[in-house]
């Protein structure tokens, strides 16, 4: 009984292959026979039913490679593509008694009639055995077995470039081509990327696909191609070679797509079957080997690119293995912790490791706070390691506990203020003298204001953090505004001394005119607030190039050296010298500098001793006339700008600096 019986349904197609005098095998896609009639049954001495559902063991080992080829080269072909779409070898196969049979084979791919792939199909012709087949046969062999080594050595490359050299320089070996070339299709242009026994110069050299051999060969569904003639030859590429007479070229596949194409010259000897099929053979391989390196290339472009993550990034990575041994230490490690790698890289952790996937918080004896969070990268074992310089947040944290503790007691202070006296109202009307009610109705009104300003700065310090802040950018008279702020200042307290001095040419201003108003009136109200013995307060204003710059000085306690730049900051204040005893929660000048900077401008704070310094040399510089308003006096246009009153010497003070764009 055959294997036929089994897998071919049809009547006469079973009798056909039952009766034929060449052996059929079919295999499927598992290499299991599924079909072995009569024929190869006397070819190979094995019976259908010994066969039938195995692998047939009647492959040499060193003829593998060429067999395997053929079977993936038939995969990748398209329909139409090669005569009959069948691939003829000559070579030799075991007989169940272990002697080697010379057959010449005939193989085909099996589909089903939806197109899909079943396996393989060959017919074996027995070759008669003559001293010039033996001696073809015995060739065979050994040209096979020198691809197998070729193909063991381009498997094992893994450089792209190298591997291309090594696929040409093997062709001229197996072939006995002159020379030849391996071209890279890019986009519609061909790029000659290897290629031996031709000039050095031709490296890189491009040409037209569609015009070219391979768009030919691409077009015709084939993967292997002869090229003969001038008119063919004349306008290649590598014409170059004296007396080129012939081309043969294969393609090659990456990812079931052509990649490019191997090239053979022939400019001396004739080109026969065999060089086209181990031209065929080759190019398949070379898709194997090019895909491989192409792979590699990937996973080297992978790590790279992972590498310049890691080395870029503003957390600290670090890359533990088994042993939780450091193995990856990036730069930002390095920064955070102080640690370089040569310290880190071969050492335990140099700090606690949190559970995977939990949160882990910590400071560090610098004094930076770590955030620290463990993965696992499950394909290796190996743990990673991401901690977050989170020094400014806990700073901001406590600043808002601050925040609150600082809030409550300045909304505790006037409240119970205006409890009380509202109490004493209620419960002592008419016991109370008409001024005492009226004191006590002052005190309360003027408790509801501070109330209203606390609450004012709450609303806008919000809408600063939130980006909100509303301004109208457009042109407005800032002396108008100076004047009015200072005027609004006059009766708030009988120790201090407004001086406005402003410059007779001074111009329009660009920007918000209502967020120049706050933003002079908090500068005032610091002044005010932070010089508790009074003194004068000067406010200038001048033009200086594309600039207008207003100043506020004062003659109080003055700022500590570095409180310069965070005074600005959110819920901060001076922490020297006696300015935390003035209150407040720490919004005012945040506030300014919100609403300046969403002018386009700029606010920055100094001594007020340098500030003054400064204006007066720069006003004899230009000599602009400068008009002076004190709380006490009208305007007075004079020449220069020095001040009538210059504080004593031993007075610190404190000069805002405010810097705002000129309209035009």
């Amino acid at each position: 009984m055959t294997g036929v019986h089994h897998h071919v349904h049809d009547p006469i197609a079973r009798a056909v292959i039952e009766s034929a005098a060449d052996a059929i095998v079919a295999v499927d896609q598992r290499h299991r026979v599924t079909v072995w009639n009569p024929a190869a049954e006397r070819m190979f001495g094995w019976s259908a039913k010994e066969m039938v559902g195995r692998v047939p063991p009647i492959v040499p080992d060193e003829l593998k490679a060429e067999h395997n080829a053929v079977q993936e080269r038939l995969l990748t072909r398209r329909p139409g593509e090669g005569e009959n779409g069948q691939i003829s070898i000559a070579t030799r196969r075991f007989h169940q008694d272990g002697r080697l049979i010379d057959v010449r084979i005939d193989t085909s791919l099996l589909k089903d009639p939806t197109g899909a792939p079943l396996g393989w199909v060959g017919v074996y012709h027995p070759v008669e055995d003559d001293e010039i087949v033996q001696h073809h046969m015995a060739e065979r062999a050994r040209l096979v077995r020198r691809l197998n080594d070729i193909v063991a050595d381009l498997n094992a490359e893994l450089d792209l470039a190298v591997v291309l050299d090594r696929i040409t320089t093997a062709l001229i070996e197996l072939t006995g081509a002159d020379a030849g070339g391996f071209v890279r299709i890019e986009g519609d242009r061909l790029r000659l990327v290897s290629m031996t026994g031709l000039p050095e110069h031709m490296r890189g050299t491009t040409a037209d696909l569609r015009s070219s051999l391979v768009g030919e060969l691409l077009r015709s569904g084939k993967t292997v191609k002869l090229a003969t003639g001038e008119r063919r030859l004349g306008d290649l590429i590598w014409s170059e070679l004296p007396g080129l007479h012939t081309i043969a070229l294969g393609l090659s596949y990456l990812q079931n797509k052509p990649y490019g194409a191997l090239y053979a010259l022939f400019s001396g000897r004739k080109v026969g079957h065999m060089e086209l099929e181990l031209l065929e053979l080759l190019a398949g391989h070379a898709g194997v080997a090019v895909g491989n390196a192409v792979a590699y290339a990937e996973v080297v472009r992978q790590r790279a690119h992972e590498r310049a993550v890691i080395d870029s990034s503003a957390d600290g990575i670090a890359v533990l293995d088994h042993d939780l041994v450091v193995r990856q230490w990036n730069p930002a490690a390095h920064t955070l912790t102080g640690i370089p790698p040569e310290d880190a890289l071969g050492r335990p952790l140099p700090f606690d490791m949190p559970a995977l996937g939990e949160m882990l918080t910590f400071r560090l004896e610098s004094g930076i706070w770590l955030n620290v969070l463990a993965a696992e990268i499950e394909e290796t074992g190996e743990l990673v390691l991401d901690f977050r310089d989170v020094s400014e947040a806990k700073a901001l944290e406590e600043a808002k506990d601050l925040f609150l503790a600082t809030t409550s007691h300045e909304l505790r202070t006037p409240i119970t203020v205006v409890q009380g006296f509202a109490s004493t109202l209620v419960n002592r009307w008419d016991k109370l003298a008409d001024a005492d009610r009226r004191a006590a109705v002052a005190t309360i009104a003027e408790r509801a204001q501070s109330l209203g300003r606390l609450v004012e700065h709450l609303l806008l310090g919000s809408r600063a953090g939130a980006d909100e802040l509303p301004v109208t950018i457009e042109t407005f008279d800032l002396r108008r505004v100076l004047e009015g702020v200072v005027a609004g200042f006059r009766s708030l307290s009988p120790l201090h001394q407004v001086e406005l001095e402003i410059a007779a040419d001074l111009p329009f201003a660009r920007g918000d005119a209502m967020a120049t108003d706050i933003v002079l009136g908090q500068l005032l109200e610091n002044a005010f607030k932070y010089s508790p013995d009074g003194g004068t307060v000067r406010v200038r204003a001048r033009p200086e190039g594309s600039d207008l710059v207003v100043t506020v000085a004062d003659e109080g306690v003055g700022i500590a050296p570095g409180d310069h730049e965070r005074i600005f900051e959110r819920f901060v204040q001076g922490e020297a010298g006696d300015r935390r005893r003035f209150g407040g929660i720490g919004l005012g000048l945040y506030i300014v500098k919100r609403l300046t900077e969403a002018q386009g401008g700029t606010i920055s704070a100094h001594s007020a001793k340098a500030n003054r310094d400064a204006f007066h040399t720069m006003s004899r510089k230009v000599g602009t006339s400068v008009t002076t308003i004190s709380t006490r006096g009208e305007p007075e246009p004079r020449p220069g700008a020095v001040t009538t009153s210059d504080p004593a010497s031993g007075t610190k003070g404190t000069c805002m600096r405010l810097v705002l764009r000129r309209a035009g």
